[in-house]
C-alpha cells in the first residue's frame, strides 16, 4: 500500500465516530452522509469490502466536487479489487485515472488497474486477450513510474505474462501438428520462433518444424515432394547446427536420410 495514501487514510480515520450497532442498512437508511462515510471507512479498515463498498457507493454522489471525491472513488474501486470483482474494479480504476490524474492515489490506482487484468488473464490454453491487455497496462505503469518501489514486481509479472503468450503460441502450433495439418503447423511454428526467439520451447519447436516438414513432404503429390524435402533438410541442418547433442538427433537423422534417398532417387529418374 502506498505510503502517501496510507497517511491520507490514517488522517481520515481520525474522523471516525461511533457508527452504532444497527448494521449497514440502518446507516444507509439514516441518510446521513457523514455517518455513511465514516462507517464506510470503518468497514474498509477492517477489510469488510462489500459493506464498505455499499456505503461508498451510496455516499459518493454527495461528495462530488469535494476534497473527498477522489478518496471515495479510489477506496470503492479498491473494495471491488479486494473482493475479487476485477472487472468492475478495472472499470472504476480506469475512470479514476482519467478523472483524478493529480490525486495522491493515482500511482496505486494505475498499478491496481494493471493487476485487475493480470488477475483476469487465464492460463495459456485459453484466449489470451486479457493477457495482452494486462501487458499493455503494466507497460504503461512502468513507463509512468519507472522508480516505483513495485517496479520490479511488475517487471516480473510482465515476464510471466509474456511467457504465457509464448506458451499459447507453442500450443496453438502444436495443435496443428497433432491433428495432421502439417502445412499450417510449419507456418505457426516458424511464427512462434520469430515472435519468441528465446522461447523455452525453442528446441522442441525446431524439432517439430523438421518433423512436420518431413510428414508434409512424405504425404505430398509427386510434383511437390522434391521442394518440400529440400525445405525439410534446410530445417534439419538448422536444428543440428543449434542442437548437435539433442535427444532428437537420431530420429531427425532418420528423416534426413529418407529425404536424401528420395532426392537421390528423383535425380536419377530425371537423368
Amino acid at each position: 500500500m502506498n505510503k502517501k495514501w496510507l497517511y491520507v487514510l490514517s488522517t481520515m480515520l481520525l474522523l471516525l465516530t461511533a457508527a452504532g450497532c444497527g448494521g449497514i442498512q440502518n446507516v444507509l437508511k439514516s441518510g446521513d452522509p457523514e455517518l455513511m462515510y465514516t462507517t464506510a471507512l470503518k468497514h474498509y479498515q477492517k477489510g469488510k469490502w462489500t459493506k464498505a463498498s455499499s456505503l461508498f457507493e451510496a455516499v459518493e454522489p454527495v461528495y462530488v466536487g469535494s476534497p473527498r471525491e477522489d478518496s471515495i472513488a479510489f477506496f470503492n474501486a479498491r473494495c471491488k479489487f479486494k473482493g475479487r470483482d476485477y472487472d468492475t474494479a478495472a472499470t472504476l480504476l480506469d475512470e479514476f485515472r482519467r478523472k483524478f490524474g493529480r490525486s495522491v492515489f493515482i500511482e496505486d490506482a494505475e498499478g491496481m488497474y494493471a493487476l485487475c487484468f493480470y488477475q483476469m488473464a487465464p492460463g495459456p490454453t485459453r484466449d489470451q486477450t486479457m493477457t495482452g491487455r494486462a501487458i499493455i497496462a503494466i507497460s504503461e505503469f512502468l513507463s509512468h513510474y519507472p522508480q516505483s518501489e513495485r517496479a520490479e514486481t511488475f517487471r516480473e509479472i510482465n515476464r510471466e505474462l509474456n511467457e504465457r503468450l509464448n506458451d499459447k503460441a507453442y500450443l496453438n502450433a502444436y495443435t496443428y501438428y497433432k491433428i495432421g495439418k502439417y502445412k499450417s503447423a510449419i507456418f505457426a511454428l516458424k511464427n512462434a520462433l520469430k515472435e519468441y526467439p528465446d522461447s523455452k520451447h525453442r528446441e522442441e519447436i525446431m524439432y517439430l518444424i523438421v518433423s512436420a516438414s518431413q510428414k508434409l513432404a512424405h504425404n505430398s503429390v509427386a510434383s511437390k515432394q522434391a521442394d518440400r524435402y529440400l525445405s525439410m533438410l534446410d530445417s534439419y541442418y538448422s536444428f543440428v547446427a543449434e542442437y548437435p547433442n539433442s535427444g532428437y538427433i537420431r530420429e531427425l537423422e532418420r528423416m534426413a536420410t529418407e529425404a536424401k534417398n528420395y532426392l537421390d532417387s528423383n535425380n536419377k529418374d530425371n537423368r
